[in-house]
């Protein structure tokens, strides 16, 4: 089993290993709930609480509900199984760059009342981003 010089040496405490792990499931569970909406709901009923989701085509909605659950699912699923779990810092970077995007999209059409739940989102994509990334890495199965 490979470790790290940060592992080595900076072992993390079971409390920030916890918060981290609270942080991961609870940014899984947000962008995995807003992929099933964008890629589960009618459209009329998504574009009631998503005005912009009216305004595209259907496959742009549905592939930006895909988008959003393989982030959800890339912040959890790879530290969960210990599998490649280096792919949870890839998914997490993307999520940032996802709402990155998301701010921009949002800010341009005026829809600034969305924007406080982008920060949320790419709040919690950053503290995975640097939990698993430097903090508390997994260390992949042996």
């Amino acid at each position: 089993m490979m470790m790290n010089e940060a592992t080595i040496t900076n072992p993390v405490s079971k409390r920030a290993n916890v918060g981290i792990w609270i942080i991961q499931v609870l940014g899984a569970a947000a962008f995995i709930l807003s992929g099933v909406m964008k890629t589960m709901m009618p459209i009329a009923d998504l574009a009631a609480m998503m005005p912009w989701a009216g305004e595209f085509s259907v496959e742009f909605v549905r592939f930006i509900g895909v988008v959003d659950l393989a982030g959800g699912f890339g912040l959890l699923l790879p530290s969960l199984t210990r599998i490649a779990p280096r792919l949870t810092v890839i998914a997490a970077a993307c999520c940032v760059l996802l709402q990155i995007l998301a701010i921009g999209f949002h800010a341009s059409r005026g829809e600034l009342s969305v924007l406080p739940t982008n920060a949320v989102y790419i709040t919690l994509a950053l503290i995975v981003l640097w939990g698993r990334g430097r903090k508390a890495p997994i260390t992949p199965r042996s």
